[in-house]
């Protein structure tokens, strides 16, 4: 008979991942998890608390996987870079986003926050005051998990059909009269090609671009009045 591995937080989380991703968040339960693992459900908690403390540990390592940029780069840099990477790192663990979103899951690790103290660093270097870093903050937060929202069907799903573009214009198609509607029946037609990693940093570089022109500094390396 082989050896079963013993249990550990590092394998209840991988399987914990597994089963959100397959059964979303609402499926992720401590018997079931205590199943897919062959263990009882008790057994559990030897090793984590409850389900928000999976949840913490699921989160803390997505945000592990995150890149913070070299400190020496402009701030707009930093900030994109940021950005982008916490847009790849949540789109391989699409529970995450709304486990964070609602709630569900808030680590406070050193792990989970530094590549917010990394993004709230870039900020201040920009000249913006407390209070509007907060606000720059939350606007880049946005575009991240609103981006995530809809090109992930809200988060429940890792791979998100293929054709799902073209049955919404179809949908929409079908409904609406383009003599009435004709903008959003012309925005229609570019729904198919729409590619949600391209769309998401066209709106991050958008964002950027606000940025720059509302920072106090006004934009690095430019020369001094």
């Amino acid at each position: 008979m082989a050896r079963r591995e013993p249990l550990n937080r590092e394998k209840i989380l991988d399987a914990a991942l597994a089963l959100a991703a397959e059964e979303g968040l609402d499926g992720l339960s401590m018997r079931k998890l205590a199943k897919s693992l062959g263990v009882e459900a008790m057994s559990l908690y030897n090793h984590v608390s409850n389900k928000a403390d999976i949840l913490d540990g699921i989160a803390e390592r997505a945000f592990g996987e995150i890149e913070c940029p070299d400190p020496a780069l402009p701030w707009p840099d930093r900030v994109r870079a940021i950005a982008l990477s916490m847009y790849r790192a949540f789109s391989r663990h699409s529970v995450v986003p709304l486990a964070l979103a609602t709630d569900q899951a808030n680590p406070t690790s050193e792990t989970a926050l530094r590549p917010l103290d990394a993004l709230v660093g870039a900020l201040f270097e920009a000249g913006f005051p407390d209070d509007d870093a907060r606000r720059m903050l939350t606007a880049v937060n946005s575009v991240i998990f609103g981006s995530l929202l809809l090109s992930t069907a809200g988060f429940t799903v890792d791979d998100f059909p293929a054709d799902a573009g073209g049955r919404q214009v179809d949908l929409f198609a079908r409904r609406i009269d383009p003599a009435r509607l004709p903008h959003f029946s012309r925005l229609l037609t570019t729904l198919p090609a729409a590619d949600p990693q391209v769309d998401f940093e066209r709106a991050l570089d958008v964002l950027i671009t606000g940025l720059v022109a509302a920072a106090p500094g006004g934009a690095p390396n430019s020369p001094a009045p």
